[in-house]
């Protein structure tokens, strides 16, 4: 079996009594796309600079193709590690034309760099703008330069830390794939940095999920979106109701009626967690109450608090007879009035229980 593109193993960096980077492993195969996704300040950048090569790490191995790059005692330098960096700051040089650019970190003779400069440049759909200077093209266009010029070398690994935030978002989402499509067309493993879940859930492969220098959750976007590991991390991804409750005999209490919870000591206090898209109006079974063994819950009596209209979706929020009000996400052509009574259930499919 061949050795993974990347493998970092038991990173770890602390700057004074903060830490930075705590135990972070991953491994990434050619083509695959991992993001390192969390709130500012959580490690994630640092991650990056420490693969780099630009911020030294206090333990911890990096392994390029199976080769040991800088494991906290040895480091091959930045320029010798064969891995690409794109930032939010597009970094051309002002006083280079766009092929000058690209062809700024290229080995070889003159001709084979400017050969390699307008291949790259027609892939990233620019040919014929060889000639122009960075100050005359849109940030559209200079972003395609500075992909050209991250992937001129043919790196085996790219680092990407937020290089698509300073743009509008339909140029973004365009970017964005055609840096995908390039990419993989070269089996480059990729390793982004975003704070952002759409942006995140949208490219990657998969998604490991930082919060205060340690990985909490890795895995495929499915994965990671419907399994939470805790409150916080489901929150991350998406607007989501709480519930309290308390457990009592391995049973918790809700206006869904009684939700099991095993593995809970009586007395526990409990968040029960749906997420918006997942609470249910119940037109057709209006307070029947099916049993609480019924997958789909007990109805709850609810009325309408207070209804936006967003476009392909309405956002509706319900007040319950205790005084809860929840949050439910629906097709744009329902929008009741304040007030309208109605039912709701919770499929506990969709349901998530943590400890508080």
């Amino acid at each position: 079996m061949s050795n993974p593109r990347l493998k970092i193993r038991n990173l770890s960096l602390r700057f004074g009594e903060r830490v930075a980077a705590d135990n972070i492993n991953l491994v990434l195969q050619p083509s695959q796309v991992t993001c390192l996704l969390g709130p500012s300040g959580c490690g994630k950048s640092t991650t990056l600079r420490i693969v780099a090569g630009v911020e030294p790490q206090d333990c911890g191995e990096i392994y390029l193709d199976g080769d040991l790059i800088c494991d906290g005692l040895t480091t091959t330098p930045p320029e010798h590690r064969n891995i690409g960096m794109m930032f939010q700051d597009f970094s051309l040089f002002p006083h280079l034309n766009v092929l000058e650019n690209i062809a700024f970190g290229l080995r070889g003779t003159r001709v084979s760099c400017r050969h390699r400069s307008e291949l790259i440049l027609e892939r990233v759909n620019l040919s014929g703008y060889g000639s122009k200077m960075p100050h005359e093209l849109s940030g559209g266009e200079q972003q395609r330069v500075a992909l050209a010029r991250a992937v001129a070398p043919r790196p085996k690994v790219m680092l990407l830390d937020e290089p698509f935030s300073g743009l509008d978002e339909r140029l973004r989402d365009n970017i964005r794939d055609e840096t995908l499509k390039v990419l993989r067309e070269d089996g480059t493993a990729v390793l982004m940095v975003t704070h952002s879940p759409s942006e995140a859930m949208k490219m990657a492969d998969e998604i490991a999920l930082m919060r205060n220098g340690k990985i909490i959750q890795k895995g495929a976007p499915y994965t990671i979106y419907n399994s939470p590991v805790d409150c916080e991390a489901a929150a991350f991804f998406s607007d989501i109701n709480v519930m309290e409750s308390s457990v009592e005999k391995s049973l918790a209490q809700t206006p869904f009626g009684e939700f099991f919870a095993p593995g809970h000591a009586d007395g526990t206090r409990l968040d029960i967690i749906i997420r918006p898209q997942h609470i249910r109006i119940d037109f057709d079974r209006a307070g029947r109450g099916p049993s609480p063994t019924d997958a789909m819950g007990q109805a709850a009596r609810a009325t309408v608090y207070r209804a936006r209209f967003l476009g392909q979706i309405s956002i509706i929020d319900f007040k319950l007879e205790d005084g809860l009000i929840l949050t439910a996400s629906v097709p744009s052509v329902f929008l009741p009035k304040v007030g309208t009574l109605f039912w709701l259930l919770a499929p506990r499919k969709h349901c998530y229980v943590f400890p508080k």
